[in-house]
């Protein structure tokens, strides 16, 4: 298939007898309920002693579906002096390490297919207009920051106003019953990875952008209306909002307390304004 249109290609995976060295995920948690099921899957597939790549190609193929997905290949297919996000876009393939980083990522293109093509769209060419270079400028500092860190929220008007605000009392004291209105959605795979073994000061970086109440829980429709959003001239503006995630109601016991959330070097209060 053309570059970019993320088509299947060859690769032979190795048998990886250490992936069940791996910490196992709480999958009940609810910040992996959206990638339990294949993340299970992929999980006993590598503690069978598939590859990483492997399985999570069988996954794939197990599931169909018609939107292009890639193909995942050892990190030793990715050709020495090549950048990472180029060949994804050249090849269709995507280098894929042993380890947990690289299962979340995957399980990120499983469930956010259409969003993580587009992000890879903007990588490839922005390096194709800059080069790698030494600093990866505003718009790459973005698509990485999202593809590592990013969350999705559809909550009230009046939940999204005091997340901004950073009004941690309102948003998570004041205003929690309006919690079981909202959804939390983390497609950042190393905000994944890190959940893993969670810790209160874990923070994602919202996207400004909420997502419509009308979508429900259908994921699927979150991926196709994500990529409406992922436009590089806003991207490059940095549209993100910090968000403990251990304070979201429901998602840890602690903060069942509200001084939980009196920890000021989590629950941090805005930054003044610049002086005019």
């Amino acid at each position: 298939m053309a570059p970019g249109g993320l088509s299947a290609c060859p690769t032979v995976c190795t048998p990886c007898a250490a992936a069940v060295a791996w910490p196992a995920p709480d999958w009940p948690a609810p910040w992996f309920a959206p990638f339990a099921a294949d993340g299970q899957a992929v999980r006993q597939a590598c503690e069978a002693g598939a590859g990483l790549p492997e399985a999570l190609n069988d996954r794939l193929a197990g599931e169909g579906g018609g939107v292009p997905m890639p193909r995942f290949v050892p990190q030793s297919d990715l050709p020495p002096g090549a950048a990472y996000e180029s060949h994804i876009f050249d090849t269709g393939c995507v280098p894929t390490r042993e380890g947990l980083h690289d299962f979340f990522n995957g399980l990120c293109w499983m469930r956010f297919p259409l969003s993580k093509r587009r992000l890879n769209q903007l990588q490839a060419s922005a390096i194709a207009t800059a080069g790698v270079g030494q600093v990866r400028g505003p718009l790459r500092d973005a698509l990485t920051l999202f593809d590592e860190n990013a969350a999705l929220l559809q909550a009230p008007p009046e939940l999204w106003d005091a997340l901004v605000a950073r009004d941690w009392t309102q948003l998570f004291v004041t205003l929690r019953p309006l919690w079981a209105q909202a959804r939390l959605v983390l497609p950042g795979h190393a905000l994944l990875e890190k959940l893993v073994a969670p810790y209160k000061s874990i923070t994602a970086h919202v996207l400004c952008r909420p997502v419509p109440l009308a979508l429900g829980d259908d994921l699927a429709a979150w991926d196709a209306w994500l990529v409406e959003q992922l436009q590089a001239d806003a991207l490059a503006r940095k549209p993100f909002t910090p968000l403990p995630v251990l304070g979201v109601p429901g998602w840890w016991p602690a903060n069942e307390d509200p001084a939980f959330y009196r920890d000021a070097a989590v629950f941090r209060a805005p930054r003044p304004a610049p002086s005019p």
